[in-house]
């Protein structure tokens, strides 16, 4: 019986550890400086801003511990829009966008893929995630 617990147990554990990347701030951080235009990327953040509607976009900036500052495009016809507040710490999956000027953000934030966006993204604030 005590078997049947410990395997219970460690099944649980590898559902609630699997499936989610973990955050690497320094890698984001070298992705910028190489300006790896669309590279997946997982990372950390503050929420600088209140998130703005605009478009079918929920739009706000986030700072990462390496000093970025970052605008987020989350498409909130495919996600759920994340109730976030300035100061909310936030977990962020997705794809690395450099326009010119240089203007660096994150898209990709929602799971339901397509051609520009071939691999699913979330925002995690606090015990939820934003998909």
């Amino acid at each position: 019986m005590k078997r049947g617990w410990v395997l219970l147990l460690a099944a649980l554990v590898a559902v609630a550890c699997a499936g989610r990347e973990t955050p690497d701030d320094q890698a984001l951080h070298q992705d910028i400086v190489n300006a790896a235009n669309g590279a997946e990327v997982t990372f950390d953040a503050t929420v600088s801003n209140d998130p703005v509607e605009s478009g079918g976009h929920e739009r706000f900036e986030v700072k990462v511990p390496t000093g970025e500052m970052l605008e987020v495009d989350h498409n909130t016809t495919l996600a759920p829009a994340v109730p976030a507040h300035a100061g909310d710490h936030v977990v962020i999956h997705g794809r690395l966008f450099i326009d010119p000027g240089p203007r660096i953000g994150v898209h990709c934030t929602h799971a339901h893929t397509s051609s520009g966006c071939p691999s699913p993204g979330w925002i995690m604030l606090g015990d939820n995630y934003y998909e």
